[in-house]
């Protein structure tokens, strides 16, 4: 499947992007069939080829999140915009979606203290571990 997507140039802390159709399976500093145009996110300046850009979408190419939000900016197609990012693992830890480590310490700590927390093998794990380190202490 084809793919239009950004491929990074430049120079290290200064980024250029260019613009490029390829395989989805290539990494995108590989050959492409065709460069599109550049994206400096510096200064947001967008410079495509817009008509190639409509040829290869009629013809079935996908576009990354990044690329069809871009091209949505600069009103070169329509549609709706894509969300281009994952949930990061602060905002999970923040729903509570992962055991942390240290999330689970200090409930054990507190269970210790007189408070009851639900059992589970993560949280036994923790205390194994805790009652280790605290044997290691002692001595």
């Amino acid at each position: 499947m084809l793919t239009i997507r950004l491929s990074r140039t430049g120079k290290r802390n200064k980024p250029m992007y260019r613009m490029i159709i390829s395989e989805k399976a290539r990494t995108p500093q590989g050959r492409a069939l065709e460069i599109f145009g550049f994206y400096n996110p510096h200064d947001k300046i967008l410079e495509v080829k817009e008509d190639r850009i409509k040829y290869w979408i009629s013809k079935g190419a996908q576009m990354s999140p990044t690329v069809n939000n871009l091209l949505i900016d600069k009103k070169i197609i329509e549609g709706e915009k894509v969300k281009a990012s994952k949930v990061g693992k602060k905002k999970k830890e923040e729903k509570g979606e992962t055991g942390n480590k240290d999330s689970i310490k200090e409930e054990v700590k507190e269970e210790k203290k007189g408070e009851v927390s639900s059992k589970d093998s993560a949280k036994a794990e923790v205390k194994e571990e805790i009652k280790e380190e605290e044997k290691k202490g002692n001595k």
